[in-house]
């Protein structure tokens, strides 16, 4: 993470925990600093302990009992010493291993949360913020307990490019390939679920494309669209699979698509008429209005790309109206990105007034779309000094925790948007809270969160703080169910991260060359947020175990030299006397 975030904290420090509940971020030195000052009751009770002890140097006889000490400590053979370093060795390893158990139970450190919750109240420090037992957090910590989620489910990302007139021009300016078998692998599965059904069999051009979704040849899934279109001039679904793959432009794409809407409707209505007639007309049905509504939704995506916003939005707007239970294309965050590039934050409100609500899934696109809106309305007027010394504003207040709230959902966008990490073309699925989303989300809202003045400077300043607030163990989620363990296994699959050279006549040399390319030019590395720091007293206990454990070792090979080393040094520092 990127340092120089202190001032930002310092301005969410300035908060009122009655103002902002849940919104504890780390201070910064001004607050540190007044926090020192306060204490200082104690240190003044230390100084003055101190001071007593030297006026009553005499009547307690102190030169004379550490003289006596000194006699004793020249008595002490070797052996001592080894006996001493061992069992401190023991000890503080036993110590280091109880830290490290309890930190990975708990997610922190036990002598740091003791001397936190009982040693800091003594100090005159302020405990910790507990929740009561009827706040929202521990209502959501149950809810967390009772909900069994799939962790890796993986989405259709409802934004993915086209596949020859975007994925495949970079292939041919780069040399690298964006998307991932595995990626392309799921699109097939998508393929074959929205554009087949039982009764391919009845039309001789549909019975062809089932087979050309199967195809995992590019060249031989066009090959077998126009095949289909041979035998029937009106079949959607090949117009479809060549304005996707072979189209080389948007415009190509936009032709070949409207084409396809013109035989789609024709073929929706008369599926309509015979609907009732069998079980399967009525599947037939669902597969031609999967077609129509793919075939609009690419249109609108068409007319985003070119320029023609307001008609996107309309086409939107109106598939939304007629298919409102195809939910699962997510047509909305297609509408939320349009109705951003043409800054109509009313009626972006308007959309995530309907579809940010606990019961839907939740997704990147919505949480920081509801974030930009609220950081819109304070960004350009905030300042880190100003809001330390005066603490934040209502609007701020709700501006950060919509900032927390996005941050917990998914740790890895802000490295996107703040550019400290490199954009890569997004894959056509996405794993939601994992970095496939993050990247699908930024390359297409980044462009937002920069017009909107102060937008991204707001976001640098909180954001890492809002990321330390992140649940550990993740079991312990604030808002959302617990972050999958499992993230990134699913984005390794799902990014591509291996530039391969192919031997054909060598496939050891292959296998070789793949691994070593693995080592040399990874094409993207993945995000595997969210992750903890260990405390300062697990790297203590450790570097004193490990310091103890030599010396017992030393003593007990060199037992003289030690001995006389220890002497040497007590000899060097008598004493204050």
């Amino acid at each position: 993470m990127a340092d120089g975030d202190g001032l930002g904290e310092a301005a969410i420090a300035a908060a009122s925990p009655a103002s902002a509940p849940g919104l504890s971020l780390s201070l910064g030195w001004r607050e540190r600093l007044r926090a020192g000052l306060a204490g200082t009751g104690a240190s003044l009770w230390f100084v003055a302990g101190l001071g007593l002890l030297y006026a009553l140097r005499v009547p307690l006889r102190l030169c004379e009992n550490l003289a006596a000490v000194t006699v004793f400590l020249n008595s002490l053979t070797p052996k001592f010493y080894v006996a001493l370093t061992g069992t401190s060795s023991l000890i503080s390893g036993l110590i280091f291993i109880f830290e490290w158990w309890y930190f990975h139970k708990h997610g922190t450190s036990f002598i740091e949360q003791v001397s936190v919750s009982h040693l800091r109240p003594l100090m005159g420090g302020t405990e910790s913020s507990i929740s009561e037992p009827g706040s929202p957090s521990n209502n959501r910590e149950s809810e967390t307990s009772r909900q069994n989620l799939s962790e890796c489910k993986v989405w259709r990302n409802p934004l993915n490019l086209f596949r020859g007139a975007e994925y495949r021009r970079y292939t041919w300016v780069t040399g690298k390939e964006p998307l991932t078998y595995y990626d392309m692998n799921l699109s097939a599965q998508d393929h074959q679920t929205f554009f087949t059904c039982d009764t391919d069999f009845l039309r001789p051009s549909d019975t062809v494309m089932q087979k050309a979704w199967r195809e995992r040849n590019p060249p031989a899934r066009i090959k077998a669209a126009y095949q289909a279109l041979e035998l029937n001039n009106d079949c959607a679904t090949a117009y479809v699979l060549l304005a996707e793959e072979e189209a080389t432009t948007i415009v190509d794409a936009e032709r070949l698509f409207k084409q396809a809407l013109k035989a789609g409707e024709t073929i929706y209505r008369r599926s309509q008429q015979c609907q009732h007639q069998s079980p399967q007309h009525e599947a037939q049905l669902r597969r031609d209005t999967n077609v129509l509504v793919y075939i609009k939704r690419r249109l609108a995506m068409c007319a985003r790309k070119l320029g023609r916003i307001r008609e996107a939005v309309k086409i939107m707007r109106d598939l939304m109206k007629e298919f409102p239970p195809l939910t699962m294309l997510n047509i909305h965050e297609n509408l939320l990105e349009s109705l951003l590039e043409l800054q109509a934050y009313a009626d972006v409100q308007a959309v995530l007034a309907k579809y940010d609500d606990i019961s839907l899934p939740k997704s990147a696109a919505i949480c920081y779309t509801a974030a930009l809106l609220k950081t819109r309305t304070v960004s350009d007027k905030f300042s880190p000094e100003t809001a330390s010394r005066r603490g934040l504003s209502t609007a701020e207040i709700n501006a950060v925790e919509a900032i927390h709230r996005a941050v917990e959902f998914n740790p890895h966008v802000p490295k996107y948007l703040l550019e400290m990490k490199s954009l890569i073309l997004p894959p056509e699925h996405i794993l939601k809270r994992g970095d496939s989303e993050a990247i699908a989300y930024a390359f297409f809202h980044l462009q937002h969160w920069k017009r909107i003045e102060g937008a991204l400077h707001l976001l640098q300043c909180t954001w890492e703080g809002t990321f330390r607030m992140i649940p550990y163990p993740l079991e312990k989620g604030h808002l959302f169910y617990p972050y999958p363990s499992c993230t990134e296994t699913a984005d390794r699959e799902l990014l591509p991260y291996l530039v391969c050279f192919y031997f054909k006549h060598d496939t050891r040399l292959w296998k070789f060359s793949a691994f070593l390319m693995s080592l040399l030019f990874a094409f993207h590395h993945v995000s595997v947020y969210p992750k903890k720091e260990i405390p300062f007293f697990i790297h203590f206990t450790a570097g004193l175990c490990s310091s103890t454990a030599m010396i017992a070792f030393l003593t007990h090979q060199f037992p003289e030299i030690m001995g006389v080393f220890a002497k040497a040094e007590h000899y060097h520092h008598p004493g204050p006397c």
